[in-house]
């Protein structure tokens, strides 16, 4: 059975594709491939993560066995353990590389394999399609957890407290912590769930953790910052007002929110919020990156304080390697995956948190207000998406199709650009797009516009579903 590395990692549902024997394999394949690809400055080294899923700890246990087999030294989470928290703890051990067990945002059935550079960040493509060719080229090795933990081939360690520090160190704590700000942390049953409540303790602020239970069915969602996903912690904020809710995914490496109560914040109005936090506030210089999918308010943002823009394909991976290549003020992609200069080269949906929290504690205000600051200077900007099934053999003929034919203009508003480098996406005079892109390992189309108003996103997303009928 082929394994392949989608947007961000090996995803498949438990028990009929991810199976202990394939997480071996691949654990198997990744050892060779470090062997044979040593970094420098870094030791033959792993740190191996997981989160809330069903039987995580028992795959990332396997894992472990794999590498300790291999000969490798294997640091072991003691439990569930948020993504960035595990990418920190590669880049400060100077490890080889990561391992996280999560299949972060998707249905409670599925689980995943995220891959983790000697940098911190997530594997680049080629390194993913490298370890690809390495699976099945040499017989799975293993040694059992005890005699690895007897060796000292495997420690088990809990890595959030070096992660935690470094949070306090990347924002102004002093600030947040004497800011008496009252917040909600809606943790959608995932690994984020206590983090605000462990790194703000004996501050004033006051933290109502949500969902904070560990289900490996998520209450019945999919664990992804989106409203649909907002509904209980939404009508409880409705009943208890806060100052904020702050949002993270099943694995806590992406962050989305709500106001104080219960009104939706989405990702791009997050992202933009941010943003000007680093600009205005922090007085930050330097190249802005996001993913094509991400508000056009950015690019507006971009231009009004003259900082150079860098656009690339969906997925964290692509915003990494910009993050490496060094003076970027802020990293950002439409799922709520945010970077920042001095961290890892890596989403933190804590470290994006904490940096709302310090801009509600600079600003002093609503973060009502602080929207509506940002679109009267830039404008209203609405967003929309869906997901539609659509076959994989049908997918290609389709892009071509989208690339050959693309409308005259969108809503009222002429076209000026297509971009075909990840899907295709218009783009129109008025800065309303819509974009059509395939999931990177499922028969997923998926459907995204934005423009001045719901309505107009609801008629760019129904004109995507017309397209996808005409191949």
């Amino acid at each position: 059975m082929s394994i392949k590395f989608g947007t961000d990692g090996w995803r498949a549902v438990i028990a009929e594709e991810f199976t202990f024997a394939n997480v071996e394999r691949v654990s198997q394949a990744a050892a060779d491939y470090w062997v044979a690809n040593p970094a420098p400055g870094a030791g033959r080294k792993v740190i191996i993560g997981y989160d809330r899923r069903f039987l995580s700890d028992a795959f990332g246990r396997r894992a472990a066995e794999v590498f300790a087999g291999n000969g490798y030294k294997v640091v072991l989470t003691p439990e569930p353990t948020p993504t960035p928290s595990v990418s920190f703890a590669v880049k400060d051990q100077s490890a080889i590389g990561g391992v996280m067990i999560t299949a972060s945002h998707n249905p409670p059935i599925f689980n995943g394999y995220k891959l983790k550079s000697h940098f911190g960040s997530p594997a680049d493509p080629a390194v993913c399609q490298a370890v690809e060719g390495f699976l099945d080229r040499n017989p799975v090795k293993t040694m059992s957890l005890a005699d690895g933990l007897r060796q000292k081939r495997i420690t088990i360690k809990d890595v959030r407290p070096a992660h935690y520090a470094a949070l306090r160190k990347l924002v102004d704590f002093k600030l947040i912590a004497k800011s008496k700000l009252r917040f909600a942390h809606e943790a959608l049953f995932g690994v984020g769930a206590g983090c605000f409540e462990q790194l703000l303790a004996g501050t004033t602020c006051r933290v109502t953790t949500l969902n904070g239970d560990h289900d490996p069915l998520f209450g019945g969602i999919n664990p992804e910052p989106i409203e649909k996903n907002y509904g209980r912690s939404a009508a409880f904020l409705k009943k208890h007002p806060h100052d904020i809710c702050l949002v993270t995914d099943g694995d806590a490496d992406r962050v989305g929110g709500m106001d104080g109560h219960g009104g939706y914040l989405s990702t791009h109005q997050i992202i933009c919020l941010l943003l000007h936090h680093f600009i205005v506030n922090r007085k930050g210089r330097g190249r802005v990156v996001k993913a094509l999918t991400t508000t056009s308010m950015v690019d507006k943002m971009c231009a009004a304080y003259g900082l150079e823009l860098t656009e690339t394909g969906v997925g964290f991976k692509y915003m990494a390697a910009e993050m490496l290549k060094g003076g970027v003020l802020l990293a950002a992609e439409e799922s709520g995956g945010i970077g920042f200069p001095g961290h890892i080269p890596e989403r933190d949906g804590i470290a994006a948190g904490l940096m709302l929290l310090e801009l509600l504690a600079t600003e002093r205000v609503s973060v009502n207000k602080l929207v509506a600051n940002l679109e009267k200077q830039f404008g209203p900007h609405r967003y929309g998406r869906i997901d539609t099934r659509f076959p994989l053999e049908k997918r290609d003929a389709l892009m071509r199709f989208l690339q050959k034919n693309p409308p005259a203009k969108l809503l009222r508003s002429p076209l000026v650009a297509m971009k075909s480098y990840d899907g295709v996406k218009f783009i129109a005079e008025d800065s309303s797009w819509l974009m059509l892109r395939g999931s990177g390992t499922e028969p997923i189309l998926r459907i995204y516009a934005e423009t001045s108003s719901d309505a107009g996103v609801q008629k760019l997303l129904k004109a995507g579903v017309l397209l996808t009928r005409q191949v």
